[in-house]
Formats: C-alpha cells, structure tokens, sequence
C-alpha cells in the first residue's frame, strides 16, 4: 500500500504543478496560444479556464496530496475525485479546442492512474492489527 500511496502522492504534485503553471501562465496572458482555439467556447479569453486550472485542478490535487501525507481516511476518496475532475477537464478541453498538445493526452492518463490507484486503495482490506500474545 505504500508504493500506491507514494505514486499517487507523486502524479497528484506533478499534476499540480502543471496546474499551477499553466493557470498562471494563462492569467498572464498566455503567450503563444491563439485566441482563434475558444471560438464557438463560452469563453472570450483564457481567464476564467486558467482560474479554473489553477484552483480547481492544482488546489484540489494539492488538497488530495495532503490527504495522504496527514493520513486521513477520506484521502483515496479525494483523489479519485479529482482523478475525475482531471479527465473531464481534459475531454471537456478536447470538445472545446481539440487536440492540440501531447499534455492533453498525458494529463487525462495521469487522471486515470490516480483515479485507477485511489479506487485500489479502497477496496483494499484495512490492515488487520497484529495479534496479541497470549
């Protein structure tokens, strides 16, 4: 359970950290990325996805990560919301601009492997204590 723990421990940061970036990357202006990608979207700039990136996707995995590190039971169930929350940003992502970047794919694997191992974690049997002497 410990190797399951460290992985998810380990995508959720590096997932935040793209979150983070990306967010405010976006909010500066997103230098680079076309503005033409968010036309027919409900979006007329990159800001309110950026936002949604950086609080919604980087805080809720760095909210997931605390979880684990401080040990509390709810910490399998948040991850795989937000394992969730990822691959629906990302398809939501591809029905909106399409594929445009080999993160897209990744980010939504990454998803799927925290989701994949949170779901792991549950249905795992709660360590039994060890017997007692008699």
């Amino acid at each position: 359970m410990k190797r399951v723990k460290t992985v998810i421990i380990a995508l959720q940061l590096l997932v935040a950290a793209n979150a983070v970036g990306g967010g405010i990357y976006g909010l500066a202006g997103a230098k680079n990325v076309p503005t033409e990608w968010l036309e027919g979207s409900p979006f007329a700039s990159y800001t309110v996805p950026s936002l949604f990136l950086l609080c919604v996707i980087g805080g809720g995995m760095l909210v997931a990560t605390a979880a684990w590190l401080l040990r509390r039971r709810i910490a399998p169930w948040i991850s795989l919301g937000m394992g969730v929350v990822l691959m629906s940003w990302i398809v939501a992502q591809l029905a909106i601009i399409g594929a445009v970047s080999w993160m897209q794919p990744a980010s939504f694997a990454a998803g799927l492997l925290i989701a994949a191992l949170a779901v792991y974690a549950l249905r795992r049997p709660a360590e039994a204590p060890a017997a007692e002497a008699a």
